[in-house]
């Protein structure tokens, strides 16, 4: 199966990245790090390292469980280790009665021109947060910022990162006709079926970290997907139905 065909240009940009890094990991014998990956492009980068039976490589995103993580590539025969994948945590403490997003954080950061790239996870808990960035870009972090939105934060490094991380989510019950991709984006973005039906062919739905565009695609309970500038979604429940056969569903919406 040719894995290009349905890509979007930066998958396919991705995937030559790839490519490169696995012949230069022949060659040269020299170990490669990618930038960090969402969850997708791990996925697609996983399914392209197995078709070309490259074995030797981990994922890391600078904590256990991490979402957006860096691929590090290394030669036959070189140990695979976590200890020099190019990560530093951040540590940004400020007052407990502030609050912060992850939005706040991601806009702060790209407003300066760091790249989504550069960035791992962020995970905000109260008074705190820890940003995973790639190193190339700590030092300018730590120099130049001060504040996040109109919150004075102070920024240090911090080399044993303890996470907590809860989910948080609201939740949108309703009725669906059925369990097509169309229906349930319907439901979760609160658009029109047909509204739904142009933005996943035009825009397409990631579901379970691979790209769809067909509005019959078939979801079912677990089921996670999102789509960019709205949001990541799951089909949490399926709860019978309704005397006019419409189908009761419960969808979670991350925030």
């Amino acid at each position: 199966m040719n894995i290009s065909i349905h890509l979007q240009d930066e998958d396919k940009i991705l995937i030559s990245r790839i490519n490169d890094m696995i012949k230069f990991c022949n060659e040269k014998h020299s170990v490669k790090y990618t930038h960090f990956l969402d969850e997708r492009q791990k996925q697609l980068a996983l399914s392209y390292l197995k078709k070309e039976h490259f074995n030797n490589y981990l994922f890391y995103g600078g904590y256990d469980c991490s979402e957006r993580c860096v691929l590090g590539m290394f030669p036959e025969y070189v140990e695979k280790s976590l200890e020099d994948f190019p990560i530093t945590a951040l540590s940004f403490k400020y007052r407990e009665e502030d609050k912060l997003s992850h939005r706040d954080f991601l806009g702060a950061l790209m407003s300066r021109q760091v790249k989504r790239s550069m960035l791992g996870d962020i995970v905000v808990n109260k008074g705190n947060a820890v940003v995973f960035v790639y190193n190339t870009i700590s030092e300018p972090i730590l120099s130049e910022i001060n504040k996040i939105g109109s919150v004075g934060v102070n920024v240090s490094i911090d080399k044993n990162p303890v996470i907590v991380k809860s989910e948080r989510f609201s939740e949108i019950t309703g009725t669906v006709s059925s369990l097509r991709l169309d229906s349930i984006v319907s439901l979760a973005l609160r658009l029109s079926r047909e509204k739904a039906s142009q933005l996943i062919k035009s825009v397409g739905v990631d579901v379970n970290f691979e790209l769809k565009n067909s509005v019959d695609f078939q979801l079912n309970e677990g089921d996670r997907f999102s789509m960019r500038g709205y949001g990541k979604f799951m089909l949490f429940s399926v709860n019978g139905k309704t005397k006019k056969d419409r189908i009761h569903i419960c969808i979670k919406k991350y925030i």
